[in-house]
């Protein structure tokens, strides 16, 4: 099953049968990596587990609607951007802070640092508007292009790059006056 495409595993995952189970399993392992970091940018990487089985279990669902008129995978991050705005929507937003540290690995110093940085983009993230934000995502934690991003959201590429260009300025703007350096 692994070498068979998404095209073809999408049919076996959405119908009943001896193969359906052994097709979404290809699917989960095969796209679940670049999903969950695009999870972990929105939503904080101790919610993005939660949003990734919420995921799989609505794609597990929904499978035989998938229409084929987008590439699966660009539904795929439209259903992770859906499932991510409902657990944003669903908690208060914390003030940069009193935003909880991770736990630290094996260097604390190292594991501070970046722990305040991740805070710190991840504050910062949370004030751009929902289309900047998810056209930052998609980009930079997501690795899509600008073709499968303007696919995910609905819009032309000229609207992909402004918004980008838009959100990586206040992105900018926000962190250097909270002390990050580029």
């Amino acid at each position: 099953m692994d070498s068979l495409s998404d095209e073809q595993l999408v049919p076996l995952a959405a119908r009943p049968g001896p193969n359906r189970e052994a097709a979404f399993e290809v699917l989960v392992r095969r796209h679940s990596p670049r999903l969950h970091r695009l999870a972990a940018g929105l939503v904080g990487p101790g919610n993005a587990d939660d949003v990734l089985q919420e995921v799989w279990l609505s794609v597990y669902r929904s499978a035989q609607g998938f229409r084929g008129d987008a590439q699966f995978s660009t539904w795929l991050h439209r259903v992770t951007l859906n499932a991510c705005h409902k657990a944003l929507a669903a908690r208060p937003a914390l003030p940069l802070g009193e935003a909880p540290e991770p736990a630290a690995p094996h260097c604390p110093a190292r594991a501070g640092e970046q722990a305040d940085l991740r805070a710190r983009l991840a504050w910062a993230l949370a004030r751009l508007p929902p289309e900047q934000r998810d056209a930052v995502t998609l980009r930079e934690l997501g690795g899509l292009d600008y073709a499968a991003i303007a696919g995910v959201l609905g819009v032309e590429v000229g609207t992909v790059k402004s918004r980008l260009s838009r959100g990586r300025a206040a992105l900018r703007e926000w962190l250097s006056a909270a002390g990050v350096a580029p």
